[in-house]
């Protein structure tokens, strides 16, 4: 089975483009973030063409995630628990092939300190409170999607520079790597643990051309499904084209 992740920042704006990758990449399940539509805007037609069925659970202009998938989904479930108040659109999870399969997009937080910081720092801990449900359930399970963390310095292009930065600083990072202690393996990091490569470029001061990026797009995997994964690549073609998403698709295989 492959599963993709793609923030596409704006999914009415980069259709003809996903449509294009989706033809050649043809993943079996696809989990998109910041897709800035409301439910009945999105493109659902356009994607069952496909042979996509389409769970949108958007927000007006913001936000926003879908899941997509050829395979048969089942109780699907939105918003990540732990705060009944918060609106923002981020969270999709469904039962697809014996796996649970978490999209996610996580706050940038951005700036720094502030309560868009803390509030990043809140849904973290959230979300660390599902994973560890996740694995007391005992079931197989992924949370992919954009993380907004550079776990390393590895994963950034200039890391002095981007060291106060909320993807980048020691607070985000420590709670990137309570996710991966409670025993969730990073996909790519795990079969690429040298390489150098990223999955999101500024639109500003020609990031792409310079190679300026940034690593910000995970597959986080629960110990079961770690031992199935076979591949797990970043695709960069995409950035190339004209109108581009500043993120790339990132997918896993499993077996």
């Amino acid at each position: 089975m492959k599963i993709a992740s793609w923030n596409v920042n704006s999914i009415k704006a980069r259709l003809p483009n996903v449509l294009d990758w989706l033809r050649r990449a043809a993943p079996d399940v696809v989990l998109l973030q910041e897709i800035k539509c409301q439910d009945a805007d999105f493109p659902t037609l356009e994607l069952q063409e496909l042979g996509y069925a389409c769970t949108p659970h958007g927000q007006k202009s913001y936000n926003g995630v879908a899941l997509l998938s050829k395979l048969p989904v089942s109780d699907i479930r939105i918003r990540l628990p732990g705060d009944d108040a918060d609106e923002q659109a981020r969270y999709i999870e469904a039962d697809i092939a014996d796996i649970i399969v978490g999209g996610l997009y996580l706050p940038n937080g951005n700036p720094r300190p502030g309560d868009k910081y803390d509030y990043k720092l809140a849904w973290m801990r959230r979300l660390e409170a599902h994973a560890a449900r996740l694995l007391a359930a005992d079931r197989p399970f992924l949370l992919a999607g954009d993380y907004n963390i550079c776990p390393t310095d590895m994963d950034v292009y200039d890391p002095a520079g981007w060291a106060e930065d909320a993807l980048c600083y020691i607070d985000s990072r420590k709670r990137f790597r309570a996710l991966l202690n409670l025993g969730l393996t990073e996909a790519w990091r795990a079969l690429h643990p040298n390489v150098q490569e990223y999955s999101f470029w500024d639109y500003q001061a020609g990031a792409w051309p310079k190679n300026h990026g940034l690593r910000i797009d995970h597959f986080l995997l629960s110990p079961a499904l770690a031992d199935r994964l076979k591949a797990c690549e970043i695709d960069r073609q995409p950035r190339g084209q004209e109108k581009a998403s500043d993120h790339v698709p990132i997918w896993v295989e499993i077996d």
